[in-house]
């Protein structure tokens, strides 16, 4: 399965992931700028913000209460389809997902 980073640049990475695994996993592995991860996905620290596409966000759900709150101190502004990619699991649905990684 595979996911595509865009970076405020335009630059694209893209890689595969396995099934189960976080896309900030994979975009940690793949070093993607600007996706940290600093609290390896305890959902506690908001580095690995990212926007999803408009046309995949549906696939992915919205964020629950407390990601929610937490998207709310990410250090880049939050946008309507901002994502804690520590909270997106890949799966079949997401296979082909493009994330968009913005200015910090």
């Amino acid at each position: 399965m595979k996911a595509t980073w865009i970076l405020p640049d335009g630059r694209q990475i893209s890689a595969e992931v396995k099934q189960g695994h976080t896309l900030m996993e994979a975009a940690v592995a793949n070093r993607v700028p600007h996706v940290i991860g600093e609290c390896g996905g305890a959902m506690a620290c908001a580095t690995c913000h990212v926007m999803v596409a408009a046309d995949w966000f549906a696939a992915t759900g919205k964020p629950d209460k407390f990601e929610d709150v937490m998207l709310d101190e990410t250090e880049a502004d939050r946008g309507p389809h901002s994502r804690l990619s520590c909270q997106l699991k890949m799966s079949a649905a997401l296979d082909g997902i493009t994330l968009h990684v913005p200015q910090p």
